[in-house]
């Protein structure tokens, strides 16, 4: 597939984006100005300035005098940039492919997309329509950058046709190969005022008198010069999209698209032998504004029932306020598939496993990313390190679980401090206070010593006793190190009993 390039020009995009924050600005001339050596220095006209005959580069001071009752205001480099950024992010819903083209301008790589809006004219007049409502701008299309740029900056052609360029190029004037001012002052001594006049003349000869960059800029211009386009965010391998012809306002037409997503998903990954782990869901609305919510599992799935109720659990969280016009779906976490799910799920069968992994989803969607953990032995005695959590339902345990002594059902992640009444010296504590309550202990076993693995950590033994108190809660505490007569023992919880 040939590329097509789409060019944006924004001439008074500081303007246009200043208006758009102070409406009061709508209408009247005023400019975005620079302050250097003392002097202030026009950097942007509002469209209504330039039609009075103002332009950029010209000093403030010259400008008043022409037009007194002009406006000026702080030209904020951040600002525009941000906003040049906004506008790439909101372009993305006609492409995947967007660049940036500083200070006021954007390239879109729209090959295999301008047959959505039925061909290249109505795609940019779809694009240029929604943008005219608050930026004066200026787009063509072209099988190269280098031509669109050309024609948004100094051509009258909107649509250049495949392997066109030439013919668009002759009659423009140097300036628009973006070669450098002493390139340009130098062919203008010469006489050459158009692209046509020079174009023609041998490279070599080109490059004795005007240096390597005219050349490139030529064959960048007219296609047979590799030009870098760097996108503001690369395309997810894993990606589909659905542009809708009619906004979507309703939960019923998102959940559609949402099960359209899916099924495109799921085939493209099924083909590789993939399961999705977790997918993001981005929806671009008519105001700019992009929404995502995403999804994960347990275990690498393309069952698209199941991933659609996944999704189904969130989609209250989307506003769609005046409409969503695209839609986006990510596979942002796959995995190989396991062989009982080769099939695209079209088995009347499923095994225990797989059942309990969707179970778990639902529960993580409703409940919380963490509300479900699971873990499995580690060959440590040190509690800490006796333990490690797993995501794969799968994973088997490398060990068994050590059942000759007791242990607690949650374990904190970290022991936490309490204060403790106990005879010495290694008999149970008889009460303890943890976080402004004060147990009084009816049952208690122990002391179970536990030393630390010399060999990775240092530090002092731990004395853990179980306990339980008036109330038939269960504890793991510990005592640090040795009891002495002279100094007052450190206690920790470190764990709960079911």
């Amino acid at each position: 597939m040939n590329k097509r390039y789409v060019a944006i020009w924004f001439p008074h995009l500081g303007c246009d984006a200043l208006a758009i924050h102070q409406q009061v600005l709508k209408g009247q001339p005023y400019a975005l100005v620079s302050q250097e050596r003392n002097k202030q220095w026009i950097i942007n006209v509002s469209y209504e300035a330039q039609q009075l005959g103002l332009r950029p580069n010209m000093p403030l001071a010259d400008a008043r005098i022409s037009l007194p009752s002009l406006q000026a205001f702080s030209y904020q480099t951040q600002a525009v940039e941000e906003c040049l950024m906004a506008l790439a992010h909101w372009c993305i819903r006609f492409t995947p492919y967007v660049a940036l083209v500083p200070p006021d301008g954007l390239l879109l790589e729209v090959a295999g997309c301008t047959h959505l809006w039925k061909n290249e004219a109505t795609y940019l007049q779809a694009i240029s329509k929604r943008l005219a409502e608050h930026y004066q701008l200026k787009i063509a299309i072209a099988d190269t950058i280098g031509a669109a740029w050309a024609m948004v900056h100094y051509g009258n052609q909107q649509i250049i046709a495949p392997k066109q360029q030439l013919a668009a190029l002759l009659p423009l004037p140097p300036q628009a190969l973006r070669l450098d001012v002493a390139i340009v002052e130098r062919l203008a001594k010469l006489g050459f005022h158009h692209i046509e006049s020079f174009i023609r003349i041998a490279p070599n000869t080109l490059r004795r008198r005007f240096g390597d960059e005219i050349n490139l800029r030529i064959g960048q211009a007219l296609g047979y010069q590799h030009e870098t386009f760097v996108a503001i965010e690369e395309p997810h391998p894993y990606q589909e999209r659905l542009p809708c012809l009619e906004p979507i306002q309703t939960a019923n037409g998102i959940a559609i698209a949402v099960e359209k997503l899916l099924e495109k998903l799921c085939t493209q990954l099924q083909k590789k032998d993939l399961g999705l782990r977790s997918a993001v869901l981005k929806t671009y609305r008519l105001d700019g504004k992009l929404q995502q919510i995403s999804i994960g599992t347990n275990q690498p799935s393309i069952h698209i029932k199941h991933l659609f109720k996944l999704f189904e659990l969130k989609i209250n969280q989307l506003e769609p306020d005046l409409g969503i016009e695209l839609f986006v779906m990510e596979a942002s976490k796959v995995e190989r598939l396991p062989q009982q799910q080769e099939a695209l799920w079209q088995v009347a069968q499923q095994t225990k496993l797989t059942e309990i992994s969707e179970l778990l989803d639902r529960i993580s969607i409703k409940a919380g990313k963490n509300a479900v953990r699971r873990y499995l032995p580690q060959a440590n005695h040190w509690p800490e390190h006796s333990i490690k959590a797993v995501s794969d339902v799968t994973q088997q345990a490398e060990i068994a679980w050590p059942l000759h002594k007791p242990r607690p059902t949650v374990l904190l992640n970290q022991p936490e401090p309490i204060q403790v009444s106990a005879p010495i010296p290694d008999y149970p504590p008889m009460n303890f206070s943890y976080k402004g309550e004060v147990h009084r202990i009816v049952k208690a076993d122990g002391p179970e010593r536990i030393e630390r693995e010399w060999w990775l950590t240092e530090g002092l033994h731990r004395d853990y006793y179980g306990v339980e108190d008036e109330k038939g809660q269960r504890y793991w505490i510990f005592r640090l190190g040795h009891y002495h007569s002279n100094k007052a023992a450190q206690w920790f919880i470190h764990g709960y009993f079911a």
